[in-house]
């Protein structure tokens, strides 16, 4: 079956850019362009395309404005296309707290039809294709007390680590786990897929949510309880042991993507495997593919525990149910109720 795409963006460059990239996959096609959000809203009516590609910046209606108004008449799964600005990143974040299942940022001039951008963005419409699309009424943000956050860079040793990898529909996964850990929980690495700049505000936004400290990953630091690290876009994220047993820091790396990622899921889970070993357990959330499938395996074997999200409380359910085909989970539990087992301690796996 041909997904049906319909690109929506006020610049004509960045509409051929994607048609382009679009069309050059056999197994999609670009049914519409549309220069502003009232043509789009025309062309949704018209062409009922499988996904959409929406400019987070558009004069007239903006982009924010145009996904409201989809999600309440004719939820679709929509791709934003998001500057590498700040002021991008914030809106991209409120597009994915609106309903929007993954984004993409803009082809840079010289590198527009690059194969790694086109190979990212057949990646993302194959996953949204496949999307629980979920509309979210939009809330003001809601004041959040302040909290006693983990403080210190002084190593300790923790002979438990989490590891946690999402792809499409993760960011909103990560917070709900995030959210539910106390302050005194183990460390937390966690790989989602995403574009550089994207990682830091990501982490900010987390950070300012939840009672542990959440923050970008920075090479070499230690990894201590009470905190979660997010890789950053653009680098792979391992764990690394000091000559201290049970002492890890964070290593970044500028390798190969993996799996079309970088970071890669896999890249850290195998290292947790080598690392840390039995005292490990490994998260895989929900994301289309099978990044991560191949590392929560290894993290098994390596005598640690494995969790995946069910299917039905999955955006997209590929990685989950690639690492299920592998034999590599050992649960599979609701998003809800993931947070409560990894406060319940390495236990016995049912």
């Amino acid at each position: 079956m041909t997904i049906r795409v319909l690109v929506v963006d006020d610049s004509a460059l960045v509409r051929n850019v994607l048609k382009a990239v679009i069309n050059e996959q056999p197994d999609m096609q670009v049914v519409g362009m549309a220069p502003d959000a009232f043509v789009a809203r025309d062309m949704v009516r018209e062409l009922k395309p499988d996904v959409i590609t929406l400019d987070v910046e558009m004069p007239g209606m903006d982009g924010l404005t145009f996904l409201q108004q989809l999600m309440q008449v004719k939820p679709t799964p929509v791709i934003m296309v998001s500057s590498h600005t700040e002021a991008g990143s914030d809106i991209t974040f409120r597009a994915l707290d609106m309903g929007a299942v993954d984004f993409v940022t803009k082809p840079r001039p010289g590198a527009a039809a690059g194969q790694d951008y086109g190979d990212v963005i057949a990646y993302k419409i194959r996953a949204a294709a496949s999307a629980r699309v979920v509309a979210r009424e939009p809330k003001p943000p809601t004041p959040v007390p302040p909290r006693r956050k983990a403080a210190g860079k002084k190593a300790v040793d923790t002979p438990q680590v989490i590891f946690i990898g999402a792809s499409t529909g993760g960011t909103h996964a990560i917070q709900e786990i995030l959210q539910a850990m106390p302050a005194d929980s183990p460390p937390i690495l966690i790989v989602q897929h995403m574009p550089e700049n994207f990682s830091k505000p990501l982490a900010s936004r987390l950070d300012a949510a939840c009672e542990i400290t959440v923050k970008e990953a920075e090479d070499g630091e230690p990894i201590l309880p009470g905190h979660a690290y997010l890789g950053p876009g653009d680098l792979h994220f391992l764990i690394r042991r000091t000559d201290v047993p049970k002492r890890y820091i964070a290593h970044l790396a500028q390798a190969e993507a993996v799996n079309l990622h970088r970071p890669s899921v896999d890249i850290l889970f195998r290292s947790a495997a080598k690392r840390v070993g039995s005292g490990a357990t490994g998260v895989l959330l929900t994301g289309g593919g099978k990044d991560g499938a191949e590392g929560l395996l290894e993290i098994k074997q390596a005598g640690g525990r494995t969790i995946v999200q069910d299917e039905a409380t999955c955006v997209v359910f590929g990685m989950p149910r690639e690492a299920i085909a592998l034999g590599a989970a050992m649960e599979v539990l609701s998003l809800p109720s993931i947070a409560g087992r990894l406060q319940s301690g390495p236990g016995n796996a049912s």
